[in-house]
């Protein structure tokens, strides 16, 4: 299926009655969720992805509907995160200047990241002999999910099971950003936005965008750099 034909089909189900109270809900819940967690619940455990998460599970869950028709029905969210990750080049370009400087330190950190993640995630599941196809798709788990289900797909791994993993790794990523920072007394922001973006992906780069400028400008950075070269080099080692 091309990306037209996707996009044709995610409006077709945004258009009924059933795919627009999809989408209206998972957006009203997790507008709702970031609130409550800036205002009251500002903790690592009540991020607003865990918490919309949760929610709309337990609402497929009560539901006359399985996880499969609440996917069909908000195809246009999955879709939308081509576009988003593209959109993420805003806060790069504005902060371009303060980025160019660091040079080669930055781009070494987030090679770094990017094979040392992975590698360890690998590494523990061939440790306990998990399935190549787990070990394989662990390799993508650091990158975006339209960079990681290619990969996967590339090397021969599950691209579903990839998309799954990449949002575990953002998630408990962003959770766990700022007990690592404060524990290893992190507190350079661009340092901060090259970890969030490389390990976190999409996930770790939108809390680095609402935490400073200069931080979502290196996260962005580090999630495009590390995406790019994990699918161009992933393929070439498989």
């Amino acid at each position: 299926m091309t990306e037209l034909d996707l996009l044709k089909t995610s409006l077709e189900s945004a258009s009924t009655l059933p795919g627009i109270l999809a989408l209206f809900i998972t957006v009203l819940l997790f507008v709702l969720f970031q609130f409550v967690h800036k205002k009251w619940l500002p903790y690592s455990l009540t991020h607003p992805l865990v918490l919309t998460a949760l929610s709309l599970g337990a609402g497929i869950a009560l539901l006359p509907y399985s996880v499969g028709d609440y996917q069909t029905l908000a195809a246009l969210i999955h879709w939308s995160l081509g576009p988003a990750t593209v959109a993420l080049a805003i806060p790069l370009y504005q902060q371009w200047r303060a980025i160019r400087q660091q040079g080669l330190p930055m781009l070494l950190g987030i090679i770094v990241g990017g094979v040392v993640a992975p590698a360890l995630a690998w590494w523990c599941a061939w440790l306990f002999n998990g399935p190549v196809v787990i070990q394989l798709t662990l390799l993508a788990k650091s990158i975006t999910t339209p960079f990681a289900m290619e990969a996967a797909t590339a090397i021969g791994g599950d691209p579903a099971l990839a998309a799954v993993f990449v949002i575990i790794t953002g998630i408990v990523g962003a959770m766990a950003a700022n007990t690592v920072f404060n524990v290893f007394n992190i507190n350079d922001k661009r340092a901060q936005g090259i970890a969030l973006g490389t390990v976190a992906h999409a996930v770790g780069t939108a809390k680095a965008i609402s935490d400073h400028p200069t931080t979502g400008a290196c996260a962005s950075m580090a999630l495009c750099l590390n995406g790019i070269m994990t699918v161009i080099v992933l393929p070439l080692m498989f």
